[in-house]
């Protein structure tokens, strides 16, 4: 199966990092200002997007794990039929004051055209967390780095 891989080194502790990605604020903040539910274990997290003032969809995560400063881990159970099912991980190592951040989305059935957009968009909004941690801004949706006319 293909999986979408990246990698992000990130000035801050991994305590810092983890805080982003584990609380409703902190994924607010760098992936889509419209992000609801509970960062729990077992919570479900809802994260809506829009374009120019119209929905365009979202995602729905359970949350499978959450290990300080180490790892988060989902399950989409619901958005595009592509996505349902499939995993995201984001992976945290420590070391001389650098985080690095191992993400994975894995377990798509094929890689479709919509798995190319998906990696794109993944490494602009892994970029707005990394600036997010480092100046204090981030570029959450609606106010995201634009790679098509529609996203």
């Amino acid at each position: 199966m293909p999986d979408i891989l990246h990698r992000v080194g990130i000035k801050a502790s991994a305590n810092e990092v983890y805080k982003a990605l584990s609380t409703r604020e902190g994924l607010a903040a760098w992936w889509t200002d419209n992000t609801t539910g509970e960062s729990k274990v077992g919570g479900v997290i809802r994260f809506t997007f829009s374009s120019d003032g119209a929905e365009l969809g979202g995602f729905d995560m359970k949350v499978l794990e959450l290990q300080p400063g180490k790892r988060v881990l989902w399950q989409v159970v619901e958005g595009p039929e592509e996505w349902i099912s499939t995993r995201i991980s984001f992976d945290l190592k420590q070391g001389d004051g650098l985080t690095e951040l191992v993400f994975k989305h894995e377990g798509w059935k094929e890689a479709v055209e919509f798995m190319h957009h998906c990696s794109t968009k993944w490494a602009t909004y892994l970029l707005s967390l990394k600036t997010l941690i480092e100046t204090g801004k981030g570029r959450p949706n609606p106010n995201d780095l634009r790679i098509h006319i529609r996203d």
